[in-house]
């Protein structure tokens, strides 16, 4: 029964990672764009398919800088972010948020698109009352009457104009979506699916279009864009992600921005200061019914106890500037949970394996794991054995020259200097002698692809004792992120010891 149980598992998760719906499962909800890209449909898919048991990584890029922040958050966390975002911008040349950086924008898309990220786009769009390039807080001094900032508020009748056919500000909000149009029909054309996030956090007061419910509200107003971009302007590859903040306040309830699930293909919501509280995942679980839930913007990513609670977040996106927000150790943790993927993952690799054939581009590869670099002991998540420490080297300095892999250890003696040793192999198991405790030793090394571990197994007999008698040893390292594991199995007549070593990068 246990082989049984194992290989049901496997094939479970098999099917979950190819995106290829369970046996009796429900459906992958339909885009709510009429006739959607085949490339949208099937990342939508993709993602539903990801919902309750894997969560992606992403990473915000300010307009103008490409892919800064991304290049960053994957030195920083350990993981290249599978999630890449952006924004059309609002602000003057020169700016972090020109909005002269649109083409860049869009070539940038492309090439990540092809690389295999995932793309997202929001716009910090300014209000119909001023033109490009406008400013992101209001300027002291302006005019009451004319807004020229992405924060702030429009009259009541201003914002009524908008909404209203005919008027001038009405006609003005037009000719800007319209330009922004030109922008994601060059994606379509590119066969880029977005995940198109307009008109953020509009349950809060601080961008001109939020904070208003009712007739002439800000659902209306979601509504209005929906209605130019899908029917006037036929777009096809827009994934609609309904955006919201944190519910702190009676005013800020979903409900009263709520533009209907027709509208809607997943359900977003934006947390900052670590403010994962429960009953804001229920809220939007329950109004989300059988459609995903994103967290499309965060300061610090949920912490891997959070995801336990919060199984359906299918992806983060942590946004520009604040990676360090969370430690080098608190991104190592977290990077260790299996749900948690990166671009470079091959369980990415293979939930992205449907989705790439719809968009015409070929499958991913996994990136072999890169055991380089200076890695510390971890005492402290180390579990050892009746030794304890002692003969765990607390450095390890690994250096790898195509197909060679050189370790330099480094083990902390109480009774005299460090001792430093010194090996190397080659990684396609040829065998490598040596001598320990003088006597001679047999080592391999093997990089294993379809568990992306590196597996390193040495035979030492014993020269005085029992005939056969032999000492084994087994190392079998992993890298989660910026940890790097090592599973040890010793064998010796005394019996068999286990033992696991953490390192830090």
């Amino acid at each position: 029964m246990k082989i049984l149980r194992s290989s049901l598992s496997s094939i479970l998760v098999l099917f979950c990672l190819s995106g290829v719906p369970l046996p009796g499962a429900a459906p992958a909800p339909e885009p709510v764009t009429p006739g959607a890209s085949p490339e949208a449909r099937a990342l939508l898919a993709t993602l539903q398919s990801l919902t309750g048991h894997s969560t992606l990584t992403g990473q915000h890029n300010y307009p103008n800088t490409k892919n800064t922040n991304s290049v960053f958050a994957a030195e920083y966390t350990g993981k290249t972010p599978a999630i890449f975002s952006s924004d059309w911008g609002h602000a003057k040349a020169g700016n972090s948020d020109s909005y002269l950086a649109r083409p860049d924008i869009v070539q940038e898309a492309i090439r990540q698109h092809k690389l295999g990220a995932l793309i997202t786009l929001c716009w910090h769009a300014v209000p119909p009352t001023t033109d490009e390039p406008g400013t992101f807080q209001q300027l002291p001094g302006g005019d009451p009457k004319r807004l020229t900032s992405v924060q702030g508020k429009l009259l009541d009748e201003q914002f009524k104009d908008v909404l209203t056919p005919g008027t001038a500000l009405h006609t003005k909000w037009c000719e800007q979506v319209d330009a922004i149009a030109v922008f994601l029909k060059q994606l379509e054309a590119a066969h880029v699916p977005v995940l198109w996030r307009p008109y953020h956090e509009m349950n809060g007061d601080w961008f001109w279009w939020g904070g208003r419910t009712g007739e002439y509200g800000t659902a209306s107003l979601y509504r209005q864009l929906f209605d130019r971009l899908v029917n006037h302007h036929q777009l096809k590859n827009l994934i609609w992600v309904w955006s919201v903040d944190r519910p702190s306040k009676p005013a800020m309830q979903y409900a009263g921005y709520f533009p209907g699930l027709e509208f809607i293909d997943i359900l977003a919501l934006d947390v900052y200061h670590n403010d994962f509280l429960q009953s804001y995942y229920d809220g939007l679980v329950a109004l989300a019914g059988d459609k995903p839930v994103t967290l499309a913007e965060v300061g610090n990513p949920p912490s891997r106890e959070i995801l336990r609670q919060q199984p359906k977040w299918i992806y983060y996106v942590t946004w520009a500037g604040m990676v360090r927000n969370a430690t080098r150790r608190q991104y190592s943790e977290l990077m260790q949970d299996p749900r948690i993927l990166g671009l470079d993952d091959a369980a990415y690799a293979a939930a992205m394996a449907g989705y790439r054939e719809a968009c015409g581009l070929p499958p991913l590869k996994a990136s072999a794991p890169d055991f380089s670099g200076i890695w510390v002991l971890d005492e402290e998540q180390s579990k050892f054995d009746r030794m304890g420490a002692a003969v765990a080297p607390a450095r390890l300095e690994v250096t790898r020259h195509e197909n060679e892999l050189s370790i330099r250890s480094t083990r902390i003696l109480e009774y005299a200097k460090d001792e430093t040793t010194e090996e190397k192999f080659n990684l396609d198991g040829i065998e490598v002698k040596s001598e320990f405790m003088n006597a001679p030793r047999v080592t391999t090394a093997r990089l294993d692809p379809a568990t992306d571990t590196l597996v390193i197994e040495s035979v030492t007999p014993f020269l005085r004792g029992p005939a056969g008698a032999k000492f084994t040893r087994q190392d079998t390292w992993a890298i989660r992120g910026r940890t790097l594991t090592i599973q040890r199995q010793t064998s010796s007549p005394s019996g068999v010891q286990n033992t696991t070593l953490v390192y830090q990068k």
